[in-house]
Formats: C-alpha cells, structure tokens, sequence
C-alpha cells in the first residue's frame, strides 16, 4: 500500500509508521521536517501544509508517487479545527481511497449520561475548545463523505501513550518529568478530585496494531470509531503504579478539578483537560473496533507499559525536561490543603 502521513513524528503516528514499515508498505511523510526522521524507508515530502498552497502541496504529492496514481491511505495527524481540512480535502480529494482523521475521545459527550462508552455516545463538550474543535472537524468530513464521496474514517483516541512520557493527570506545560522528580525527591504530588474516577490507558503500540487494520477497510469508510485498551483504573491506581516503578512512597495530595483550575489562573487549561476529560469516569466499549478488526485484543498492561516507560525516561537526560515553574505553583497549592 501507498500510505501517506501528514505528521508523522508524534506519539501516535510514529507507532503506526514503525509497524507500516515492517508491513513494508510504501510509506510517506509530509511534514516540515524540523524532526530528525528515526525511520528508514520512509520518503519525506517535505512543505509546510498550514503555509504553502494547496495545489502546490498536491503537486507535489503527485511528483512523490507518480502523475495519476493515488495513495490507497491519507492520515492527518495535526488537524485540529475545521479550516485545516477543508485544506486537505481540497489537496486529497481523488488523491487517495482513504482519508483517515484523527479526532478524540474527550469529544463525547461531557458530563457523561453512562460511564460506558460507545461510538454512538453524542458528541458534547462545553469545557474544552479543543473538543469542540474536533467536533467540528468531524461534521466537516461526514458532509464531504455524505455530499461526494469522500473516503472518510474517523479515529478517535483516549489517553495514549508511549515511551517518551508517563501518563498523569496533572502536569505543567513541559510534561510528566517535573511530577516524577518530585515523586523522586519525596515530594508530594497532585491528583485530581478524590483519584477514584475510572480511567483507560493505551499503549501506541496497541492503537498502531488495530489502526493499521483499520487502513484500507473497506468497512471502515465513512465511519467514526474509538481505539483504546479494554482496562480501566482509577489515577489513585495510575500514580501508584507509577510510585512503585520509580520504587518511591507515594505522597498523593487530591485536590478538586475546579479548584485546580481557578488556581492555575489560566496557565494551566484544567478545565479542559480535566473537568472537559481526565476527571469522567470512562469505560470504553471496543466492539465496533472488534467487528471492523476480527480478533483485535490491547495487549499492553498499564502496569507493564508505565514501568517501560519510566525505564526509559530515567535512561534519557533528553525526556528530563524541568518544570520549575510548574515545581513552585504545586508546593503552592499543595502547602493550602496540607498545613
């Protein structure tokens, strides 16, 4: 298959072209190429696609794979409001067989009527601009498939991860190392409302296994489906799975979402991504990714997962990025709820 992935490089995008190109697939990026390519075999075309035009793009596109061929997938990866794509529609329409949009899970309905969630649970978000955003991207697309045709498969992801970055529920702006070191250091660390809350982790690998077959499903145009792992925790279970790794006491301070994000003052969006997400419980119902993927089973443990992950961010001094301002703001908030 001729795949091509606008993106390429991130958490998600960067399992699924580890495993296309073990499929040895013809696999394409379209980036700008500000981040050195681990992959061999992968062709880059490289343009900015918010900037260049869009006839300019698709020329080139068809300069990479041959004047009136088609790529059987295009991804997009890095689309987050309407305006992007109706871009890609504009370069990808008769371009391709399949368009597949990443959209998200925190798009459903918030707050939930049922834990259980399934592809046909509305789409409502009134805390997160993101959420709705994507929302809306995925209104544009089921018109165009509606209007003519266009090849459209909608992915929604939860809380993915990989070995780069320790899920949390509260960090700063650099990431999960600040809460790490502090869990190192001895001290406490925040968790949201009372950590009871159910909540489902994936591991890329496990999303790259069952989107790879979802890429050229003819069951899978024009439809809209969630890929997660079947396990729930609560955080309270998360951060300590994550204590033990580190072979630490955890030192757990809950602290209200609401509270959490009027202290933050606008630096940190918790209202979005806790109240609008992380703070619902969510029990994801994967049948209709088994019926479109026969025999599709999550396989990574969030236990086993976080434990590599950790391994691996202790290893890297490049995954260490400090927080101090994130540091300070915690022992802040922390000092109010325990003195």
């Amino acid at each position: 298959m001729k795949i091509l992935f606008i993106g390429g490089t991130g958490t998600i995008s960067s399992a699924i072209t580890r495993l296309a190109v073990q499929e040895k697939w013809e696999v394409y990026h379209l980036n700008r190429g500000t981040r050195k390519s681990e992959f061999k075999g992968v062709t880059q075309i490289k343009c900015d696609i918010r900037t260049e035009s869009g006839a300019a793009i698709r020329a080139k596109c068809e300069k990479a794979i041959g004047k009136g061929k088609r790529f059987d997938v295009v991804a997009d990866f890095i689309a987050f409001v309407p305006e992007n794509l109706q871009k890609d529609f504009e370069i990808f329409n008769g371009l391709c067989r399949q368009f597949i949009f990443i959209s998200s899970a925190s798009a459903y309905q918030k707050p939930l009527s049922s834990c259980v969630v399934t592809e046909s649970t509305p789409l409502a978000n009134p805390y997160w601009e993101y959420s709705r955003n994507k929302i809306a991207c995925e209104e544009y697309l089921m018109q165009k498939y509606r209007e003519c045709g266009f090849p459209i498969t909608i992915i929604r992801p939860s809380h993915t991860y990989d070995e780069r970055s320790v899920p949390l529920g509260v960090h700063g702006n650099n990431g999960s190392w600040q809460v790490l070191k502090r869990m190192l250091n001895g001290k406490p660390v925040i968790i949201h409302g009372d950590g009871t809350s159910l909540w489902t982790l994936t591991h890329n690998s496990d999303f790259a296994r069952a989107f790879i077959r979802l890429m050229g499903n003819i069951h899978a145009i024009g439809e809209a489906v969630h890929i997660t792992s079947d396990e729930s925790l609560t955080w309270n279970q998360i951060y300590q799975i994550i204590a033990d790794a580190l072979n630490v006491e955890l030192k757990a301070v809950h602290i209200a979402s609401k509270y959490l994000d009027k202290a933050s003052n606008g630096k940190y969006d918790f209202n979005g991504s806790l109240t609008g997400d992380k703070a619902n419980s969510v029990i994801f119902d994967n049948s209709k990714l088994k019926r479109l993927v026969p025999g599709y089973c999550a396989i990574v443990r969030a236990d086993e997962g976080i434990k590599k992950t950790i391994t691996n961010v202790l290893a890297n001094k490049k995954l260490q990025k400090e927080d101090p301002e994130f540091d300070t703001w915690c022992d802040k908030i922390i000092s109010k709820f325990t003195s």
